[in-house]
């Protein structure tokens, strides 16, 4: 019966890296993995099974991840950051939709401990603030949450600041000379949308800027919230030189609006957005907008549980990524 050291002596290669490509715990070259294959056929040699090593070893080298479904690519850009660490990481990926249901998370959620995977990351604010009894059914399972609010259970934390987020953006359009600034926020239940107001209230009380009520409205993240938020700011009179749309997908929808409206931007109405969504760019006219390290977001939500699982460390980390300000061609500077 062949052995991992006879396919290392066939293949050329040591039998730590055979190990690797079997067993899919490291990545390895597609050239050399091809080797290893070969050489495993002609050996004739058959791996353990998962569930064979998963029992030995107390581990499935699978991690779970669940999501609020959206239109929105943030999430996408976020979960391609995720299966791609996993995968140069050697690990599995099992990924749920939430669709925004509580009771469908909940049950997503038991489903996956259940499959005994070796941690959960959970990108979806429906439960902030809520207790989740499976959690306490399964203490040793950790679980990484990203960009939540505050928590009724014990877990690692990725988070986006948001408040520096939206004191940059709002900050950004006073540099630009512009003193009527008005803001579409997301629900403000939701931390993101609140520390993202609390940033443009900063800003505007810093350059002490007045405020309009007519134009901060709360929308919902959406296109369609963004499109219905700016025509009810219109049909209240008359409309602030410049908006801080709280992420991009609602700033494309203002966008639509005001071309329906025939209000022009950036010369009649400037605009920033956030997150930089791989379309900001492809926008008419393309979105100045703060850049979120979505994949940066990824790639530390499953380094941080990787930690967690080796036990590298027993310490509740909370990492936290910085905004930047991209400019492109949607807010007009009054300063010249």
């Amino acid at each position: 019966m062949a052995t991992m050291k006879d396919i290392a002596r066939l293949a050329g290669v040591s039998t730590s890296t055979v190990s690797h490509v079997i067993n899919k715990t490291r990545f390895v070259s597609e050239e050399i993995a091809e080797r290893v294959n070969n050489a495993a056929k002609e050996l004739h040699y058959f791996a353990p099974s998962a569930l064979a090593r998963s029992l030995k070893v107390n581990r499935t080298n699978t991690l779970g991840m669940l999501v609020t479904t959206s239109t929105n690519p943030f999430f996408g850009e976020v979960v391609k950051g995720v299966e791609r660490s996993c995968f140069l990481q050697g690990y599995n990926l099992i990924l749920c939709n939430t669709e925004g249901d509580n009771e469908r998370m909940k049950s997503s959620i038991n489903t996956l401990l259940q499959k005994r995977v070796d941690g959960l990351i959970l990108m979806c604010s429906s439960l902030e603030g809520e207790r989740l009894d499976a959690f306490e059914q399964y203490p040793d399972i950790p679980v990484v949450v990203m960009d939540w609010g505050p928590m009724l259970f014990q877990s690692d934390k990725i988070q986006d600041n948001s408040l520096r987020g939206g004191y940059l953006a709002a900050k950004h359009l006073i540099d630009s000379g512009h003193t009527q600034i008005g803001c579409i926020t997301g629900p403000l239940i939701k931390h993101q949308a609140q520390m993202r107001y609390e940033g443009y209230k900063r800003a505007l009380n810093e350059a002490s800027l007045t405020f309009n009520a007519n134009w901060i409205i709360e929308a919902d993240f959406e296109c369609e919230g963004g499109y219905q938020a700016f025509k009810k700011m219109h049909a209240s009179g008359s409309l602030p030189s410049a908006i801080f749309v709280c992420n991009d997908m609602m700033a494309m929808g203002v966008i639509n609006a005001a071309n329906e409206l025939g209000i022009a931007i950036p010369q009649s109405l400037s605009i920033v957005g956030y997150d930089d969504i791989h379309i900001a760019k492809f926008m008419t006219p393309s979105l100045t907008t703060i850049h979120q390290p979505k994949y940066r977001l990824g790639k530390a939500a499953v380094e941080t549980l990787l930690k967690k699982i080796k036990k590298q460390t027993q310490e509740v980390q909370v990492v936290q990524l910085e905004p930047t300000l991209v400019e492109r061609n949607s807010v007009r500077s009054r300063t010249e």
